[in-house]
């Protein structure tokens, strides 16, 4: 019986708690790194999921570790971009290690004569091959081609490399450091509760969430990468136009698109007074405005996993239930996600090694 994406979900809290347990020897080489002196500036290249995954752990960096990160699309860099000098650090991220624009951004930075980190799940892949260190997500390759687990990996693995920054150059106590651990250790748990409440409101809206022809999901913060990656799932699996907006961004021009087909999915941590006042206005507009809340509690139009966390660990609770909308969405609209389509897209256009 082959794996399904939804197999790859249920499994997330047993390889997130893994990768908790492990990940002092999988981050080994950025702990060597990070001891040879203070990282200022660090560069993230990264496309797809991979860049989603890296605007949910982006602000850590900086609150947690003062550092300020660049993310950049490899193949805009490769060919129209200077490389900053200025850099301390750079990380080329892909689950999978295969992608062909960020190995070319990778030989890019290396030519410059900086070393490249490669954060990837294979460590055999051509990206870790030419990578100057290899750091493990130690999720394993994942079997189906609409990443979830790896997503989820690739963000806590990042999450672990700003504690490990924060620690080594004294941003971060080791009392504030082990707080954060329980504090993703209990995540970790609380997911099969989280993936039972999902299912619950996604059976409860079945069809409402099946007829929108158009889906928008809209956050703020690090919770901008979940929705980006609604927009990254949605597209790939329920194959409808999908968008993730900036909350603020939405408000200037992208509200206007929206008509009574719609169907608007509003993001939080916690009840944000200028999302509310947005979802309360849109919710006249469009067919359906749903909320999907950390802190709060369900009801019929919301969501709620009433579990209080820090921002800046919310993308990786709230993530899950965007991953299993996308993979029930397209089972109530028919589609079976096992039989593959444009199966030479990746030999004809060369995006995957």
């Amino acid at each position: 019986m082959s794996v399904t994406m939804m197999d790859c979900i249920k499994r997330e809290p047993e390889v997130l708690a893994r990768i908790l347990d492990e990940y002092p020897q999988k981050l080994a080489p950025a702990s060597g790194l990070l001891a040879q002196g203070a990282v200022r500036r660090l560069l993230i290249l990264a496309t797809g999921s991979s860049l989603n995954a890296a605007q949910c752990a982006a602000f850590a960096f900086s609150q947690w570790a003062n550092i300020q990160v660049e993310i950049r699309e490899p193949y805009p860099f490769t060919h129209y971009e200077r490389f900053d000098e200025a850099t301390d650090w750079v990380i080329a991220l892909s689950q999978s290690g295969k992608s062909h624009s960020t190995l070319e951004a990778q030989r890019k930075v290396q030519a410059a004569g900086r070393k490249v980190y490669c954060l990837t799940a294979d460590c055999t892949s051509p990206l870790a091959r030419e990578a100057d260190a290899v750091l493990d997500i130690n999720c394993g390759i994942e079997p189906v081609g609409f990443v979830t687990l790896g997503f989820s990996a690739t963000v806590l693995n990042l999450l672990l490399i700003v504690l490990l920054a924060a620690e080594t150059q004294g941003t971060l106590d080791a009392r504030a450091r082990d707080k954060t651990l329980n504090a993703l250790r209990n995540m970790a748990q609380r997911l099969p509760e989280v993936i039972r409440r999902t299912d619950d409101f996604i059976t409860r809206h079945q069809a409402v969430l099946a007829a929108a022809p158009r889906y928008v999901a809209i956050s703020y913060g690090g919770l901008v990468g979940v929705a980006k990656e609604f927009e990254t799932k949605f597209t790939e699996t329920v194959r409808c136009p999908s968008s993730g907006f900036e909350l603020e961004a939405y408000m200037h021009g992208p509200y206007l698109e929206a008509n009574h087909e719609h169907l608007l999915l509003f993001i939080e941590d916690a009840p944000h007074p200028r999302l509310a006042a947005l979802r309360d206005y849109m919710r006249l507009h469009v067919k359906a405005a749903f909320t999907l809340s950390a802190q709060g509690e369900s009801s019929e139009s919301q969501l709620g996993l009433n579990f209080p966390i820090d921002p800046l660990l919310a993308p990786l609770l709230l993530i899950v239930p965007v991953q299993i909308m996308a993979y029930r969405v397209a089972m109530l609209k028919g589609i079976n996600l096992s039989v593959r389509i444009f199966d030479d897209f990746d030999k004809v256009l060369q995006s995957k090694i």
